[in-house]
């Protein structure tokens, strides 16, 4: 009985298989491009260049929809991220009315340090509305964009580009040229990365490139705080204080080379550093004087830098949660 149900089956699996054949008999006649094209043998057919990474497209993130939905997530899930974990005070805005004044200000680039992801978060809601709304985010594409559902994910949210963190390439700059020319302000992580010790990084050239090919004026900023709340190699943010404070404008002198105008930048944000732990005249006096503490932390190793990196932790407004009250014993 068994052996005669087998049988069954299997005549009606060959049916079943020579009707899929004569079904698909005509379509062996048609080649490309309903068929892949054959390669000959000892040929080697390139790879299709991939769609991730610095070649990411990002335009369907400033379409209409796009914009509408980050903004629902800026005012909305990012808002209260920025409000809850981090509690920024923004300072320094009073030296952007210059170019405030106009009724549509010209695009900027946006340039400050970088110790954790929550920078950029901070920095889209510090920065004020007629830059916040055209504002665009450099990113690097090897982290970034790396996925597609990162890359979505950021070009959505932060409206993020890809970009080589080591070297800015032409296509790189023709596009930020493009966007600046449209009306977009530029934020970019001069650093290149985040720190991977808490202590700052000497700045790259990008920023300061961009400038030049752009001609945005740079406007330095110093972020302090996000590295003890959630710093590289930490699993969960420890909600505390932040502060954000924005400097003067800069622009590159006629006499003044790439080199020298990043260097120009790099010790704005320096005295921003130290203006953010102390204040405007104690900053201004060892900025004259040539001593302001480096972002890059001491010349030392191992427990020294790590020492001093708590010791500075310690100073400023920010700081004053993570001052230790001890309470010594009552020995009678």
């Amino acid at each position: 009985m068994t052996n005669r149900y087998l049988r069954t089956a299997q005549r009606a699996a060959g049916r079943a298989e020579s009707l899929v054949r004569t079904a698909a008999k005509p379509l062996r006649s048609y080649g490309f491009p309903y068929r892949a094209p054959t390669v000959p043998k000892g040929v080697d057919v390139p790879r299709e260049p991939s769609k991730l990474g610095a070649g990411y497209d990002t335009d369907w993130a400033r379409s209409p929809m796009a914009r509408a939905a980050r903004g629902a997530i800026t005012e909305g899930p990012l808002r209260l991220l920025v409000a809850g974990t981090a509690r920024p005070e923004v300072v320094g805005l009073d030296r952007l009315d210059d170019l405030t004044r106009v009724d549509e200000p010209a695009p900027v680039i946006f340039a400050p340090n970088h110790h954790s992801h929550l920078d950029t978060v901070l920095m889209i809601r510090a920065i004020p509305m007629c830059w916040r709304r055209e504002l665009v985010v450099a990113a690097a594409a090897d982290y970034f964009f790396d996925q597609r559902w990162k890359a979505v994910a950021s070009a959505l949210s932060l409206n993020a580009i890809p970009i080589d963190r080591e070297v800015t390439s032409r296509r790189s700059s023709d596009m930020f040229r493009d966007l600046v020319a449209d009306g977009h302000s530029l934020l970019i992580y001069p650093e290149g990365g985040r720190s991977p010790d808490g202590w700052g990084q000497e700045f790259k050239g990008g920023a300061a490139y961009l400038s030049s090919r752009t001609g945005a004026p740079i406007v330095p900023v110093f972020i302090d705080g996000t590295g003890a709340i959630f710093g590289k190699g930490m699993k969960r943010p420890k909600p505390g204080r932040t502060k954000v404070l924005f400097g003067a404008p800069l622009v590159q002198h006629e006499d003044e080379n790439t080199r020298r105008f990043n260097s120009r930048i790099e010790a704005a944000v320096t005295r921003l550093g130290d203006e953010a732990l102390t204040d405007y005249w104690i900053a201004a006096r060892r900025a004259a004087a040539g001593t302001s503490p480096k972002l890059t932390g001491p010349d030392h190793n191992g427990w020294r830098r790590q020492w001093e990196l708590g010791e500075r932790r310690k100073l400023g407004a920010v700081g004053l949660r993570r001052r230790q009250k001890r309470r010594w014993p009552d020995l009678g």
